[in-house]
Formats: C-alpha cells, sequence, structure tokens
C-alpha cells in the first residue's frame, strides 16, 4: 500500500488570515499542518503552512502548548502533544470499535505473521485505527493514525461501498485516483467493485509498490446494519492465494459486527474480486 502524496511547499509569506475568521479555525489550522513528513516544526515552518503571521501563530501556539495540544522540544521545534491523542482514543467510532475487535485482529495476526488493519472512514478518506504488524512483516506505507484513499485500497472500498449512495455518486464522478503501484480504476470498473463487495462481503486489490502485497478486507457493521469500520491483512503477493484469505478476513469481520449487535444473514457466496 502506498501513502497518498503530500506538499510540502508553503503558501506565500505575508497573507494575513480572513477577517473574522474563528481563533478556533486558526488553532486548527495549526495543528493540520503536522503530517508524516512534517512531525516537528519551528514557529516559522507552522506559521508559513498555516498561512498566519507569526505573532498571530506564536500566540496560538502558546494556547495549545499550555493545554497539552502541542509540545516544545529542547531544540525549540514544535511536536503534537499526548493530549491529542487521550481525547482522540474516546472516539466511539476509533477506540469503541477498536477495543471489540482487537481480539479478532490479535487472532488474524497469529495466522498470517503480516500486517491486520482496522479503518474508518473520515470524509473521503480511510483512517487507520489500528495495524497490528510483525517486524519482518512486507513494507506498507500506512501508519495508525494514517490515512488512505477510498479507491485504491481494499481497506477504503469496503467503506466506499458501505456509503450512502449520494456519497458513492460524488466519489464515482471524479477521474481515477494514480496512485503508484495500483492499476486505475474507471467509474464503470469501479461501480462493479463496489457492487461485488456489497455481494461477496470482500474486497481485494493487488499493488506492486512499495512492495507487492495482496489486500483482502471485509466491513464491520453496527447493530443498526451500517458499515462502521473495515478489517483487513495484507500480505507478500503469492504467499497465500485470496480465496484462501477471504474466509478468514470476512469470519473475522462478521464476529466483530456480531459484537456490535449486528445480525448477520448467512450466506455462502464467497468469492473475491481482483484488481491488478
Amino acid at each position: 500500500m502506498t501513502a497518498t502524496p503530500e506538499t510540502d511547499t508553503p503558501p506565500a509569506r505575508g497573507k494575513r488570515p480572513k477577517q473574522g475568521e474563528p481563533v478556533i479555525d486558526r488553532a486548527l489550522s495549526l495543528l493540520a499542518v503536522f503530517s508524516d513528513r512534517r512531525r516537528a516544526l519551528t514557529l516559522s515552518e507552522l506559521a508559513r503552512y498555516a498561512d498566519m503571521p507569526a505573532p498571530t501563530a506564536l500566540r496560538l501556539i502558546a494556547r495549545l502548548v499550555a493545554w497539552g495540544a502541542l509540545e516544545r522540544l529542547d531544540d525549540g521545534r514544535y511536536v503534537v502533544g499526548v493530549r491529542l491523542w487521550e481525547v482522540a482514543s474516546l472516539s466511539p467510532r476509533g477506540h469503541g470499535v477498536r477495543e471489540i475487535a482487537l481480539p479478532y485482529l490479535e487472532d488474524l495476526f497469529e495466522v498470517t505473521r503480516h500486517h491486520v488493519l482496522l479503518a474508518v472512514r473520515d470524509n473521503e478518506q480511510a483512517v487507520l485505527i489500528e495495524r497490528l504488524s510483525a517486524k519482518d512483516a512486507t513494507e506498507v506505507a500506512y501508519r495508525v493514525g494514517g490515512r488512505a484513499p477510498l479507491r485504491s485500497t481494499a481497506i477504503g472500498l469496503v467503506l466506499l461501498a458501505g456509503a450512502d449512495q449520494q456519497f458513492q455518486e460524488t466519489i464515482l464522478k471524479r477521474p481515477p485516483e494514480i496512485e503508484p503501484g495500483v492499476s486505475e480504476m474507471p467509474e464503470g470498473q469501479l461501480r462493479r467493485t463496489l457492487s461485488d463487495v456489497r455481494r461477496t462481503g470482500i474486497a481485494m486489490i493487488r499493488r506492486s509498490l512499495p512492495s507487492r502485497t495482496v489486500s483482502v478486507a471485509s466491513p464491520i457493521f453496527d447493530a443498526q446494519g451500517a458499515v462502521v469500520a473495515s478489517l483487513s491483512i495484507v500480505v507478500p503477493d503469492g504467499s497465500t492465494p485470496p480465496n484462501v484469505l477471504a474466509p478468514a478476513v470476512r469470519a473475522a469481520a462478521r464476529a466483530v459486527s456480531r459484537n456490535l449487535g449486528f445480525q448477520a444473514q448467512v450466506s455462502t457466496d464467497v468469492r473475491t474480486h481482483s484488481q491488478g
């Protein structure tokens, strides 16, 4: 699985915040500039990336540090504070599902000894809320808390297939995503794929970068029958046939769903969809 490229090009200097922009929006914009490639930033870097004057950034940063959202390193740079993780861990869509799913993730991990992922949808991306990985597992890019595209990942396809029709149409009408290591999926093929996912309860994606892997994912349902999360395993391509992996992944996802109150219907269809 490969990460969605980020841009490190800062905005133009000297641009002042919009008149009347709420303070909370400016504070959140400072937090939003942190990423996998920008984990520790100076005051000037934070101001540039957040597109605000340095004095304004300094005042807001001081408040964020006092609250614990940011921490200041000895060299003067700032990093995300532990307090944010503490608050994020209370999210029912994240921590609640993770807590119930973890024993089943661990069982799958013991079988595969590579990667087991758990993700939820946030707007137009999947957010990874848990990943169990062996030390010698094949290389993947997504970390816990990281974001993944919906159209070109197995966990994303499951979440997209379970989304409401209006949201699906918005994504379907967009041009295919270009992601290294994954073949493009135009609208017609994507519609067929989502239909297969809803019918079989399985999504499968092969990719060649950052390593040759196959990902198999299945949906987790809540008591109302809504897809609330996606569970997947990622193994080296060719190590285990997808039709062998699919039943184990789907069984684990169904077990988590039952613990969330979902009444599953019995199905014997175990076909998988391959997208190379």
